[in-house]
């Protein structure tokens, strides 16, 4: 328990901090630009999460090997493993860069992204696309490091670079009036000095300078793609769900558009909690796993349930009993605080099933199994789908039910899939 959460904290810390961070550079670029540009820069957001969504899910997959291989206190292979995974991050962010700057434009034309917006948003992301290289470069160092159990690097990096990405918004912004151009490049730069710190941190860590390939490098290859893809996929599968479900809010008007965000915002500010727990947990149990310790793996799983439990608790209680206190810090309209009403109670009596989620969607990924969380992730769109069709249509409280029927789905899904593979483990072991 005591490790589990030592590692969860600086996890929550920065995923909450990066949370903030992009609270601030929306009022920056709003106040700092226009609401027009920060529209803009919003038009992009489903696009960013599906792209990169699938480079950062694929190096947390590569994450798992990794972690295998330092609980199995295999030095040769773990450094075989990353040098395979820093040649694949850097291809495929090459033909990710490649393949999405040439489609960019009819990409944003397919959202229907408005006229007056076009070419901001165009400005925008061409800078982002532009360092998918850089982003998925820091998202290995860092998931080097969490697999390695350090999670304080990582959160340091984070918070420097959040910083500077912060300063750099308020001078380029404020001082050079470069736009939303100015916003990108200060994005990426600060991906860059997260990639600096944690690349230092890990060039100082002896045992990774050590050993030889332990197999054909194409062999290596071949086992982080096929652990890693599942993930990237689910991450992007679930880009598409949220897609689905914002079509159907669409449909209703602006007012109920503006109700869905301020949900929708406090949801993924709330969600970092078990999503960290989730997080701790895929390292702890590919750990485990790669030490053969089944029986430790069963005991962190029902501690990271608790812990998920505790910490969502007085979340759930919080959006169930205090939903317009909670939309009033965002929203002035009584009406569209209101729609807040209606919609945020109903997921708050499931955020509970989320937080499950989290732990064993991310337990059964560190088994080695990443194939069922991305079916999981398909899972998650046909709900949203489906209850979209049959309730979503008929009114607001449609919406928030066709979001949950997902998770809890997807929950009870995972969970089961957790205990028939842990019992595999624990007969094979026998």
């Amino acid at each position: 328990m005591k490790q589990i959460i030592l590692f969860f904290l600086p996890l929550l810390w920065g995923n909450l901090f990066q949370q903030l961070y992009s609270l601030v550079d929306s009022i920056i670029v709003g106040k700092g630009i226009s609401d027009q540009a920060l529209a803009a820069v919003g038009a992009t957001g489903t696009l960013n999460f599906l792209i990169l969504g699938f480079v950062v899910g694929m190096t947390r997959g590569f994450g798992i090997s990794f972690a295998q291989s330092f609980g199995k206190d295999d030095m040769t292979l773990l450094n075989a493993y990353i040098r395979a995974a820093k040649k694949l991050s850097i291809t495929f962010g090459i033909i990710f860069t490649i393949v999405c700057v040439s489609l960019l434009n009819m990409m944003l034309s397919f959202m229907k992204t408005p006229d007056d917006i076009f070419e901001d948003a165009y400005k925008y992301f061409i800078v982002i696309l532009l360092g998918i290289v850089v982003t998925v470069m820091n998202n290995l160092e860092i998931t080097i490091l969490q697999s390695l159990g350090d999670s304080k690097t990582p959160l340091t990096a984070m918070i420097s670079s959040s910083l500077v990405n912060i300063m750099l918004d308020i001078i380029l912004i404020m001082a050079f009036n470069t736009g939303v151009a100015g916003a990108a490049v200060a994005t990426v730069v600060s991906q860059f000095i997260s990639y600096l710190l944690c690349l230092k941190k890990i060039k100082n860590i002896g045992f990774l300078n050590l050993g030889k390939e332990a197999k054909e490098p194409l062999a290596l290859s071949f086992e982080l793609m096929r652990i890693g893809i599942p993930v990237a996929l689910m991450n992007s599968v679930t880009a598409v769900g949220a897609m689905i479900l914002q079509y159907f809010v669409n449909l209703m008007g602006s007012a109920y558009v503006a109700a869905y965000s301020a949900c929708m915002k406090f949801a993924s500010l709330f969600e970092q909690f078990g999503m960290s727990v989730g997080l701790s947990m895929m390292t702890f149990v590919g750990q485990n796993k790669g030490a053969g310790k089944i029986d430790r793996i069963r005991l962190g799983v029902r501690q990271g349930i608790l812990i998920s439990t505790v910490v969502n608790l007085p979340i759930s209680m919080l959006m169930i009993f205090f939903p317009g206190t909670l939309a009033r810090m965002l929203l002035t309209d009584n009406t569209i605080i209101d729609y807040c009403t209606d919609f945020m109670p109903i997921m708050g009596i499931s955020f509970l099933a989320l937080g499950w989620l989290f732990v064993y969607r991310y337990s059964v990924q560190g088994l080695g199994n990443t194939f069922i969380p991305m079916l999981s992730g398909g899972l998650e769109v046909i709900m949203r789908l489906a209850f979209g069709f049959s309730v979503g249509r008929k009114g607001f409280r449609g919406i928030a039910v066709s979001e949950v029927s997902a998770w809890i789905a997807a929950f009870i899904m995972l969970m089961v899939t957790y205990y028939v593979l842990i019992n595999q483990k624990s007969k094979g072991r026998s």
